[in-house]
């Protein structure tokens, strides 16, 4: 049974890694305090405990605004860790698998991106992870780059939990509409990921490359907002309040934000067979699973 290292076994894709990759794979997983993407040392470390056959990375400072004041940091997490993996990744002979995101693109173009779009990244946060990913495509390893963006889940911070939470404690929400990229939920992709991995005969296989792990379709921030609250609302997570749709200007942050960050995921579904549902039904399934667990821990 293949080894697989696990970094960042906490966050909301780890979290269900952990849970999706047993029993194909036999997984070692290292939480922050364990190893720190920012100390090569812990990094080494771990890969000559483990002795993977694959790394699986899914730890990042994911602070976009906070990036702008905490440079160093990012840089240090999101490139020069990958690029620490990625050469250890390539002297163990091990296929290196990474997340990285939408926020790679500036946003511009009016369709879809597709892996072949050239980055224009706007902020420090997505500089740092366009670092870590030609860090990784220059190491010589075996890699896979996986894109993905607007991650939610049942666990940790996000879009979806926040929302909920003021959808209980606020009269109405107001949610920039004019940004627009495709929620995902983070099992999905830690399912997704499984999938490749299970496809993948060797480490070394001609598929290995950068793709984007996306659900289907479109929607802004609004209007995934309004479907958390419709869903929410059905089933007793949060009341039927009113989401009032505003302009980006309307929401200043530190960072700019792509304005379109939709990813297409054509490129996948034609090397791995793998195709991913829309997002409206991983929203679905994922608030009846919440709304499932918050029934059961109410039992007495």
């Amino acid at each position: 049974m293949k080894r697989v290292l696990l970094l960042g076994k906490d966050g909301q894709v780890g979290w269900e890694l952990q849970r999706c990759l047993p029993p194909f794979f036999r997984v070692f997983p290292f939480a922050r305090k364990d190893v720190d993407l920012s100390s090569a040392t812990t990094i080494r470390s771990a890969v000559h405990a483990v002795k993977p056959h694959i790394i699986v990375n899914a730890a990042a400072y994911t602070a976009v605004d906070r990036a702008e004041q905490d440079e160093a940091v990012a840089v240090a997490v999101n490139a020069r860790g990958p690029e620490v993996l990625a050469a250890e990744a390539h002297a163990a002979g091990a296929l290196l698998v990474h997340y990285s995101t939408d926020y790679v693109f500036d946003g511009q173009k009016t369709g879809p991106y597709v892996e072949e779009d050239a980055a224009n990244p706007l902020g420090v946060y997505a500089r740092t992870k366009r670092m870590g990913e030609m860090a990784i495509e220059d190491s010589g390893c075996a890699f896979l780059i996986l894109r993905t963006s607007w991650v939610y889940g049942a666990h940790g911070h996000n879009f979806l939990l926040t929302m909920l939470r003021l959808a209980n404690t606020t009269p109405a929400l107001r949610v920039v509409a004019d940004q627009l990229g495709v929620p995902n939920w983070s099992r999905m992709i830690a399912q997704a990921t499984g999938a490749i991995l299970l496809a993948l005969p060797g480490d070394s296989d001609p598929r290995g490359g950068l793709y984007n792990l996306t659900a289907s379709g479109q929607v802004s921030w609004h209007g995934f907002a309004e479907a958390i609250v419709r869903r929410g609302s059905e089933l007793g997570l949060c009341p039927r309040v009113p989401v009032v749709p505003i302009s980006t200007s309307e929401y200043p942050t530190a960072t700019r934000r792509p304005r379109n960050s939709v990813l297409a995921n054509e490129k996948l579904r034609t090397a791995f067979g793998i195709s991913i549902p829309d997002w409206q039904s991983c929203l679905h399934w994922c608030m009846d699973d919440l709304a499932a667990a918050r029934s059961l821990s109410r039992v007495p």
